[in-house]
């Protein structure tokens, strides 16, 4: 496989990593906003699909699967070699979105349960 050609498969996985990002880093930052104006049922959805996404990562050691394909195409490791993120926000993306989401499934429970 020529240079180039390890450049265009790394920049396609990173593009798929970055579509699948912006995805579900949309789905974390709605769910709040939606539970606090009554959309519990699209809230919820997209809280479980959120929770399925966490799964994958659980049982991938915290690790998206696509990072070991893109590492097969670069020595690169800095923590936005596979995908097209500030590097801070690639290093800090699950403490940042782990945090929005939980503060979001407690805005759904809360107005879902009349607590807030």
């Amino acid at each position: 496989m020529t240079s180039s050609d390890r450049d265009a498969a790394l920049q396609r996985i990173r593009l798929i990593h970055t579509g699948a990002w912006l995805v579900l880093g949309g789905s974390v930052v709605a769910i709040a906003p939606l539970a606090w104006v009554g959309r519990f049922r699209t809230a919820a959805l997209l809280s479980g699909v959120v929770f399925v996404e966490v799964l994958v990562l659980a049982f991938n050691q915290w690790r998206c699967p696509l990072t070991p394909i893109a590492a097969r195409y670069t020595e690169d490791r800095r923590p936005n070699f596979d995908i097209y993120l500030p590097e801070w926000l690639a290093k800090y993306n699950k403490e940042i979105f782990g945090t929005i989401y939980v503060i979001g499934l407690l805005v759904l429970l809360g107005r879902w349960t009349g607590w807030l």
